[in-house]
Formats: structure tokens, C-alpha cells, sequence
């Protein structure tokens, strides 16, 4: 479920997004299949669209989901498993948290890694526009650039620009991550 912030996010983009495509709401409404007087509620910023209504919405205004609900592009950010904002879009059996959006042009890797205590993996810099994203599933870890890496507990999300050298340091016996590396 969105926050009133999130909301208001949300229905920002919403309206810029049908703006730009020169659509008005009855249009959008329409393209989208729901009812003109839910996309208004929507633009207000009052209600929680379901994942369905997302993709409706992405799908007629051809954008991806998560262009309508994150616009932030911070070059490090760290997200703790009980601060990560979700979609809005979720039930009892099923909820979508996202936690990055893949730039225009970007090609992303996707690794798991396991590692264990003793000794610190030291990487290079890679490209200046290169981002890693990690997300630990277990254990725990010390990761992120030189000079400035972060704790993680399983369910943390962190990112941060990979031009510079980094490191990764499991904390715990039988650590595993996500490993995202984006090629811009």
C-alpha cells in the first residue's frame, strides 16, 4: 500500500507521463480500460492502484511500471528490508517492491554469490558508468565502495557507482546476495 507521499508521487508522474503523450484522461482512461472517474482519483493522489491497474496504465501510456512510480536516480542509495516503498501493488500472497529501474540503453548482469567469513574480496574500479546493485538473501555482509561500505542483514538493498574500488566481506557463515552490475 502507497503512502501519502508515495501516492503523491505517483500521481505527479501519472499526470506528466499522460501529458507528454497528449492524451487526455477520458483518452487515457479509455486505452488503459478503467473508469475515467478512477484515473482522476488516481491523478489526485487519492487510492492505491493495484499491480494490474499499473501495468494498464504503463501499458497505454507505453512506459515501463516503474516509470510511473520511481523517478529517483540517486547514485548511492541504501535500502533496509523494512524501508524499501513498495508498489502500492500487493495482496495477501504477493507484493512487488521495486527497488531499481534499469536506465534507457543499460545492460544489467545478474550474479548470486556465496561467500563465507576470513577474508575480503577486493574489486577493482570497473567503468565510470558502471552501478552495482546488491540485494543480501542471507547472512550477513560488509560491501560498497572503499572507504564508505555498509552493513547489510538478509533483505537490504544497496547500490552504488562501481568506478571506484570496492569490497565485499561476508559477516556470517553461508552469505549470499543479488548482484546486479549495470553497464550504462
Amino acid at each position: 500500500m502507497m503512502n501519502t507521499d508515495r501516492r503523491r508521487a505517483f500521481a505527479r508522474m501519472l499526470t506528466a507521463r499522460r501529458i507528454q503523450k497528449g492524451l487526455s484522461l477520458s483518452e487515457l482512461a479509455r486505452a488503459a480500460g478503467m473508469a475515467k472517474s478512477n484515473l482522476f482519483r488516481l491523478e489526485a493522489g487519492e487510492g492505491n492502484p493495484s499491480l494490474e491497474t499499473l501495468w494498464a496504465l504503463s501499458g497505454a501510456l507505453g512506459v515501463s511500471v516503474s516509470d510511473l512510480i520511481d523517478d529517483r536516480s540517486a547514485a548511492v542509495r541504501l535500502v533496509r528490508r523494512d524501508q524499501a516503498a513498495d508498489t502500492g501493488a500487493e495482496d495477501a500472497f504477493y507484493a512487488v517492491t521495486l527497488l531499481s529501474r534499469c536506465p534507457g540503453g543499460a545492460i544489467r548482469d545478474l550474479y548470486r554469490v556465496a561467500f563465507q567469513p576470513g577474508s575480503v574480496k577486493v574489486s577493482d574500479p570497473h567503468g565510470a558508468a558502471t552501478v552495482e546493485h546488491i540485494v543480501l538473501l542471507s547472512g550477513r555482509a560488509r560491501v560498497g565502495p572503499t572507504g564508505a561500505t555498509e552493513t547489510l542483514e538478509p533483505g537490504d538493498y544497496f547500490t552504488f557507482p562501481a568506478g571506484q574500488g570496492h569490497s565485499y566481506e561476508a559477516l556470517a557463515p553461508d552469505t549470499t546476495a543479488l548482484i546486479v552490475i549495470e553497464n550504462g
